[in-house]
């Protein structure tokens, strides 16, 4: 059976004849394990998969009384700090302390006994998930208040104080950008499978030089975007920030921009609303989300934005790449991996054009 829901995707329910692994719980031991862990818990459960492209597999725990979130770490070999789910949970859970808009959490469990991995419980969050960052579907007076929310809740999460919640070594402090542009030309450049792209080739020698000055730190998302976030079901206002894999400290401009991407990422995107009439169509500018952002944190300008859109634009492109190696070598895990490469060598061409705009050559 498959359930459409409206916080988090499409559910498959789990059948007491699957056998244990990633995508499968043991009733039982999570039932046991739940109602020695989680204040108020009480069973019968009932499982059910979120499908889609979580690499930290996602599932839904319903409960007669009250439903539950469970992310595990997927079984068998992992790289190196990659699917820390416990790194997910710090965050969450310290953030939440502060009334940031995250679940709340339950608990974590490390012992491999219970289902296989190490996992967490957070709070199910009822409420509206937008797959299209032009909020088509709601009214046009109504947009520009859905797309500021955005910004809102973006520009307080770049203000909270990681130190004073525990995050203090959450990530490293400073040259977030240089050292994200040489992990992944490292990357790029080891995929020989993948091949070599011209743009690619241009940006890996332009970016390193041209790295803007300004070199804060703060909390960052990664992975800012509409479709990792619940609104209310009614109001224009985010209830909870999800996905927080790709969360550590970092550059709050680099972060800030990559949710900027929309305004430039080729038109076809779900996250681009390039080419639209803002004014007639409710969205606010890039002009008045940059001013908005630069209001809300206290910041005088940003230096050079082109660079920091090119910045990410490289980084998403390499990850297609690295997506594009895999699917040669036949082992890329999701189906729709041919339709997501078919558009690298355009992502690196806009990529570039960024760089041009910010003065390269």
């Amino acid at each position: 059976m498959r359930i459409k829901l409206l916080c988090l995707g499409v559910l498959v329910t789990q059948s007491k004849s699957e056998s244990m692994n990633s995508n499968v719980l043991n009733e039982v031991t999570l039932s046991q394990w739940m109602t020695a862990n989680i204040d108020g818990f009480a069973g019968p459960i009932e499982i059910s998969k979120f499908a889609g492209g979580q690499s930290n597999p996602t599932f839904k725990i319903s409960t007669p009384n009250k439903n539950y979130v469970l992310r595990r770490k997927p079984m068998g070999t992992l790289l190196p700090g990659a699917h820390s789910v416990d790194r997910e949970y710090r965050i969450i859970s310290a953030l939440g302390k502060t009334g940031f808009p995250v679940p709340q959490t339950y608990g974590i469990c490390d012992d491999d006994n219970v289902i296989g991995s190490m996992f967490y419980v957070m709070e199910m969050v009822e409420g509206r998930i937008f797959w299209n960052q032009s909020f088509a579907e709601i009214p046009q007076s109504e947009r520009f208040a859905y797309f500021d929310a955005m910004n809102q809740v973006l520009a307080r999460l770049h203000g909270i104080g990681y130190k004073a919640i525990g995050l203090g070594d959450y990530g490293k402090e400073g040259q977030f950008v240089e050292r994200q542009i040489k992990l992944w030309t490292r990357q790029y450049l080891a995929d020989e499978d993948a091949g070599r792209n011209p743009d690619m080739d241009r940006l890996i020698a332009w970016l390193p030089q041209n790295i803007p000055t300004f070199d804060e730190t703060t909390i960052i998302h990664g992975d800012y975007r509409s479709d990792n976030m619940v609104f209310h079901p009614t109001e224009p206002r985010i209830i909870a920030v999800l996905d927080w894999e790709l969360s550590t400290l970092g550059n709050p401009l680099a972060d800030f921009t990559y949710h900027l991407m929309a305004y430039h990422m080729p038109q076809g995107w779900p996250s681009s609303v390039k080419g639209i009439d803002y004014s007639a169509f409710g969205l606010p500018t890039e002009q008045q989300s940059i001013d908005a952002y630069l209001r809300r944190t206290g910041r005088q300008n940003i230096e050079n934005i082109s660079f920091y859109v090119a910045f990410n634009m490289f980084r998403l492109a390499a990850i297609l790449h690295g997506i594009k190696g895999r699917l040669i070598r036949g082992n890329a895990a999701n189906k729709d991996a041919a339709k997501m490469v078919e558009r690298f060598d355009e992502l690196a061409h806009h990529a570039w054009l960024q760089a041009v705009a910010a003065g390269a050559k």
